[in-house]
């Protein structure tokens, strides 16, 4: 069975000429269907693959943080419940496909939960205790002091 625009909207045709990328940040307008009324949500993040081109079968992934939690939706680029798609930003990958990115956003985020969780327990966790943490805070505003003077 082969895949054809024939049955697809003109609307829609014209995303063909959408020269969408991996790296592109995209804001995704979807028509949303609730009790009988049609609304617009928009799903706003970055574009990690790009997947079957501009064929009748092709997909986008986009990928957006929410709450400290990773989002990721794979859109048709044909789908007629698509509203629009606006590209916010262009950025330059080196890569077709970012799927480190995923890793790497974790990484930072279980990161902050650990210095998160020291603060807040106060506990003796990775390797530092409480003198450190006076000692450091000392030190960032003598240094702002310093700026400040020679600032002055």
């Amino acid at each position: 069975m082969k895949n054809d625009l024939n049955h697809i909207g003109a609307g829609v045709i014209k995303r063909k000429d959408l020269d969408l990328r991996a790296g592109d940040t995209v804001r995704v307008s979807l028509k949303i269907k609730e009790k009988g009324k049609v609304r617009l949500q928009a799903f706003e993040g970055l574009v990690i693959a790009v997947k079957h081109g501009k064929e009748a079968g092709g997909t986008f992934t986009v990928r957006k943080v929410a709450s400290g939690v990773g989002v990721e939706r794979i859109f048709p680029l044909y789908s007629p419940s698509i509203d629009k798609i606006d590209i916010l930003r262009r950025s330059q990958a080196r890569r077709a496909k970012l799927y480190f990115i995923r890793d790497k956003v974790s990484k930072e985020i279980s990161r902050k939960m650990r210095r998160q969780r020291l603060v807040k327990g106060g506990a003796e966790t990775d390797d530092t205790n409480e003198s450190e943490i006076e000692a450091t805070a000392t030190a960032a505003t003598e240094a702002e002091k310093i700026a400040e003077e020679a600032l002055a």
